[in-house]
């Protein structure tokens, strides 16, 4: 099985799509991820990309196709794999395409995890960070015992700068517009699917477990 699981940040794409892996063992491949371990192991394209990486500019579009290319083809992925966050845009969902149809291989489910922009702020807004152990805590979901204070350690809790309500909107409406062309892509695709995911954690990996096997 091959699932491309996009969304926007704070839609809990991360957590739920190495969950959604595991149970149907296949590998799953985050950009981040995938940049860094090909950079630690030193292959070819993993030299290109830190090249890029030190110059401060972004990988291009071919070298992450390449690298999702090496993992896809290669034995541990033999029972599928799940893209989380890629394509971000229609040019890079193209060439996936292309790559994909080179090998003969085709994407089966394609998930988008949708949740309104006032669920994704209070999500996004609620981090705070222990100032001594970096142990993370959120105003909602996981509060600390006392207001202000480390459960851990004990230290002093603060919000990150990019983590203000300002800059996360920002942040949303950029995403808006450079998914809007990508869904339009994707949504005349019989393998295209959304799924709600405001609800609880457990919910929503319900429903997308629901939607790869519908």
């Amino acid at each position: 099985m091959n699932i491309v699981l996009f969304g926007p940040p704070g839609v809990g794409k991360g957590t739920q799509g190495i969950r959604l892996a595991n149970k149907l063992g296949i590998i799953h491949l985050a950009m981040g991820d995938l940049l860094r371990a090909a950079v630690a192991e030193e292959t070819e394209l993993g030299l290109q990309a830190k090249a890029f990486m030190d110059a401060g500019k972004l990988v291009t579009d071919g070298l992450v196709i390449g690298l999702i290319e090496e993992r896809i083809t290669s034995p541990e992925a033999k029972a599928g794999f799940l893209l989380d966050g890629f394509p971000r845009n229609v040019a890079q969902a193209s060439a996936l395409k292309e790559m994909l149809a080179k090998h003969a291989m085709d994407i089966d489910r394609v998930i988008f995890m949708d949740a309104s922009k006032q669920v994704l702020l209070e999500r996004l807004t609620g981090r705070l960070i222990c100032s001594a152990c970096g142990f993370s805590f959120h105003r909602h979901y996981s509060p600390p015992k006392i207001e202000g204070q480390c459960d851990q350690c004990g230290g002093s809790l603060y919000q990150r700068a990019d983590d203000t309500e300002e800059v996360i909107s920002q942040r949303l409406e950029v995403y808006a517009e450079q998914t809007a062309p990508l869904l339009d892509f994707y949504s005349q695709d019989k393998a295209f699917r959304r799924v709600n995911a405001e609800s609880g954690m457990d919910e929503v990996y319900l429903a997308l477990l629901e939607v790869v096997k519908g």
